[in-house]
């Protein structure tokens, strides 16, 4: 059963090169792994296949390459239940691809070669404004070209649709316009830090750094703390959300989780609250597993980690 108002995800969309180790290797060094796996992935895609696992009515704006990884992430957004209709295929570029490396304690890092992500451009959103217009909240990250978020924000803030922004990875800053356009921004610890310059995880100094945001026009900012949950801050004070207890394996899915379901419970109408606490919920079952895709729960799998953890 699909949400009740329809989510556009633009964004990214990779192949995932997925390397096992002990530990990641320091500088000079080489190493053997332990494991090897090809899966589909990048921020945009994980977060519409959440969405559409998650029961989200969901459609997803990227750009592939014309080779036989676009098509494998199309088919594999299918199997999703993502609207993949208006997903750009460029000939002659590569689809994007990341190599992750996950040591044994399910802590990541990630280098992305972005290929045809880099041809999500203005232009292409431009002639897809329809897609903007028949959807109620879009969401978005920042593996496409920084100008096209800008744009999507502008276009879909004007729209009057509730406007989500992962902004993942940081930039150094993000203009003003595109912070008065924003319903919610859903940093992570150190892309806030990254963006605001705060110098301390502790809850209260978080929420005291987010003022300058939301004077510049953000509604809401929930900044996800790993296992300490997810901070809410808004006009109004902030709540700490903490998530349930589970043991991490594998956490390259966790932030796309927790954004895609954010996205489908408001988009059934839930309050922030309830969103968060059901985003957490979601998140905690896919850091249990390894994968990214792969990793990311069905909607009636999250209801019933709920009901046990209640």
């Amino acid at each position: 059963m699909f949400s009740l108002k329809k989510i556009l995800v633009v964004g990214s969309a990779n192949v995932d090169f997925v390397i096992g180790v002990q530990q990641a290797p320091e500088l000079g060094e080489t190493i053997l792994c332990r494991s090897f796996r090809k899966t589909c992935g990048g921020k945009g895609a994980n977060q519409a296949y959440a969405c559409g696992r998650l029961g989200g009515d969901t459609a997803f704006l990227n750009a592939v390459g014309d080779d036989p990884l676009g098509g494998e992430l199309v088919r594999n957004l299918q199997q999703a239940n993502v609207d993949t209709r208006a997903i750009r295929t460029v000939d002659g570029v590569s689809t994007g691809m990341a190599v992750v490396c996950v040591d044994e304690k399910g802590n990541n890092s990630i280098i992305v070669v972005p290929g045809a992500n880099n041809l999500c451009d203005v232009d292409y959103l431009r002639r897809n404004r329809a897609r903007f217009e028949e959807s109620d909240i879009v969401l978005l990250q920042m593996e496409i070209p920084f100008e096209s978020v800008c744009y999507a924000v502008e276009l879909a803030s004007g729209l009057h649709k509730t406007v989500i922004l992962n902004p993942a990875p940081a930039p150094d800053s993000l203009p003003d316009e595109v912070y008065a356009g924003l319903d919610y921004l859903t940093p992570n610890e150190s892309e806030f830090k990254r963006l605001t310059g705060c110098p301390t995880d502790e809850v209260e100094e978080l929420a005291v750094h987010c003022k300058p945001l939301l004077e510049k026009g953000t509604r809401n900012i929930i900044i996800t703390l790993g296992s300490r949950g997810a901070l809410h801050v808004n006009r109004e004070g902030h709540t700490l959300y903490r998530p349930p207890e589970v043991q991490a394996v594998d956490t390259t899915a966790a932030g796309d989780t927790f954004n895609a379901a954010l996205a489908r419970e408001l988009a059934d109408g839930r309050s922030t609250g309830e969103a968060i606490v059901f985003a957490n919920m979601a998140s905690a079952l896919a850091v249990s597993r390894v994968g990214a895709q792969d990793s990311i729960p069905s909607y009636e799998e999250v209801l019933d980690f709920k009901k046990r953890m209640e």
